[in-house]
């Protein structure tokens, strides 16, 4: 099995578990950023790098781009349509903004390509992947091979 299939397949392990704002634990509560925490924890064994708190707006508090810099700094980047199950999306909300949110592609179904995020107000679930969203996709990457 690839390690993308195997981090679909960890992801896909996740859906139900309750949202938390800074959770990263299967079926205790994770926020997306901790969805992404636990696949690679599973993966690896370890973490990428401790976040350390952060606050639900902070992405409009801080400066820079660190969702999008932590990505760059532990997975492969893939071109802008290069995307599989099993990869790795970052969302902005608005076309200068930072990167605020990120989930792992699912596999497409008959109503079109799928999400596995971490919902605020629900829990990580597989969503479809609508226009609306696929517009606000900032960047795609890989999990690594390596371990």
């Amino acid at each position: 099995m690839s390690r993308r299939e195997q981090a679909l397949q960890s992801a896909r392990s996740f859906i139900g578990t309750p949202y938390r704002h800074q959770g990263h634990r299967r079926g205790v509560g994770c926020d997306c950023l901790g969805l992404v925490r636990g696949v690679w924890r599973e993966l690896y064994r370890r973490e990428p790098e401790a976040p350390g708190p952060y606050s639900q707006d902070w992405a409009e508090m801080g400066q820079g781009d660190p969702l999008l810099a932590a990505a760059q700094r532990h997975f492969r980047s893939l071109a802008p349509g290069e995307g599989l199950p099993g990869d790795l999306v970052l969302f902005r909300w608005r076309a200068l903004g930072p990167a605020r949110h990120c989930g792992i592609l699912d596999e497409a179904d008959a109503s079109g390509p799928r999400l596995i995020h971490a919902y605020e107000g629900a829990s990580v679930l597989s969503s479809p992947l609508t226009p609306g969203w696929a517009g606000r996709i900032a960047a795609t990457f890989r999990f690594p091979d390596e371990d």
